[in-house]
């Protein structure tokens, strides 16, 4: 591993890592998200807080981070962009300075897709925003979303991509694992639904 990959991948992991939800909630008087709903720092739990401008900040943010990261390896060391986008979705998922809890990685995903890898990041978006409007169930959209993305790069044989998303969609699914027990139950809740 030479110079430019543990820049990109350090990189990569310390931007992914910034808390947005967390530091939103608190700048905003909504106190400490990981003490409402869930528990998650992502949007979707901001969004319980009651305030939808700081949940559409934190996505915005959340998925701003990932594509940043993948710019900047873009920029300065365009051997490594896998490595930056790599750590920025490990560095939301298990952040350092929140014990390695951290969110689903959701739009931290789509963030890293723009800018490298924009059919699969139009899928994306496409598959989460339409299956959020008729199932109204967050983890349901956003595990499919993330599975779209790998799908997306072997039909339009992106081959060099293809692992990395698999691993990432793998990832982001394994973070949804309780929310896959309680849809397994029928006790995932609904967007707008009450608890």
């Amino acid at each position: 591993m030479n110079s430019a990959t543990i820049l990109a991948l350090i990189t990569g992991y310390l931007l992914g890592s910034i808390p947005f939800g967390l530091l939103l909630t608190r700048l905003g008087g909504k106190g400490d998200i990981r003490d409402v709903g869930s528990g998650n720092i992502g949007a979707t739990n901001v969004l319980r807080t009651g305030s939808k401008g700081l949940a559409s900040a934190t996505l915005l943010l959340d998925a701003g981070k990932g594509a940043v990261a993948v710019l900047l390896a873009q920029q300065f060391w365009p051997g490594a962009v896998n490595f930056a986008a790599a750590g920025a979705l490990i560095g939301h998922l298990y952040p350092a300075w929140l014990r390695f809890k951290g969110g689903k990685g959701v739009a931290t995903m789509l963030g890293i897709l723009v800018p490298l890898f924009w059919q699969a990041a139009l899928v994306y978006v496409v598959i989460w925003v339409g299956l959020l409007l008729i199932l109204r169930i967050s983890s349901v959209a956003g595990m499919a979303a993330a599975a779209s993305a790998p799908v997306t790069a072997a039909i339009l044989n992106e081959q060099a991509l293809f692992p990395m998303l698999l691993g990432f969609a793998l990832l982001v699914i394994w973070k949804h694992r309780e929310n896959i027990r309680r849809l397994a139950v029928g006790e995932e809740p609904r967007v707008g639904g009450k608890k």
